[in-house]
């Protein structure tokens, strides 16, 4: 753990006045980040950014230095955006095989899926971003913790309520999901 941190992690268990300050203005931003991402929301982005840091400072006293304490923080943020990404909805649904295989051709063959990586500008980022908040939310939570922000997978295992091969078969399903939606956006694109 930084020193930063030994020291806010101290700060915290004081309850030393201007130690929320610093948590938030050290974490605050990729904490909220990740909650946008999650949630889909800005609005319960926010209440889960207030919440998580409110547990985590309630739990301050558990935390034990096992991990690293941007991760922890991460973690309770990233609990409550999931609860309220899952509350917004019935997003119950798993992504099937059939969203994620490849589209086959008249001969019932897999057709292989175009190189569109030379084509990548600014503008994929908004895809990308509408293609992510299609996905069930235990999908989008898996992926955007372990790819985007590279939680561990037990990590986002005890996050989800789930195994680790659970979260291994979430992460890939929506990698399969997110390559063909952003393949099926291209060839239209092409087509057009």
């Amino acid at each position: 753990m930084a020193d930063v941190d030994v020291e806010l992690v101290e700060a915290l268990r004081r309850g030393d006045t201007d130690s929320i300050s610093r948590l938030v203005e050290r974490y605050g931003s990729r904490a909220y980040g990740l909650a946008v991402r999650i949630t889909g929301a800005t609005q319960d982005a926010e209440d889960a950014l207030k919440e998580g840091l409110q547990m985590a400072i309630g739990a301050i006293d558990t935390f034990a230095g096992g991990s690293a304490f941007d991760s922890w923080i991460v973690r309770h943020v990233a609990t409550r955006a999931y609860e309220k990404r899952r509350r917004r909805g019935s997003e119950t649904r798993e992504v099937t095989p059939a969203e994620v295989m490849p589209l086959l051709d008249g001969d019932g063959r897999f057709k292989p899926m175009e190189d569109w990586s030379n084509r990548i500008d600014g503008a994929v980022d908004g895809v990308l971003t509408k293609v992510i908040d299609t996905l069930p939310a235990e999908h989008r939570t898996a992926l955007v913790l372990h790819d985007v922000e590279h939680v561990s997978k037990p990590e986002v295992a005890a996050i989800l309520g789930i195994d680790v091969p659970g979260v291994r078969r979430r992460v890939h399903f929506a990698r399969l999901f997110v390559r063909r939606r952003l393949s099926e956006h291209f060839q239209s694109a092409a087509a057009a």
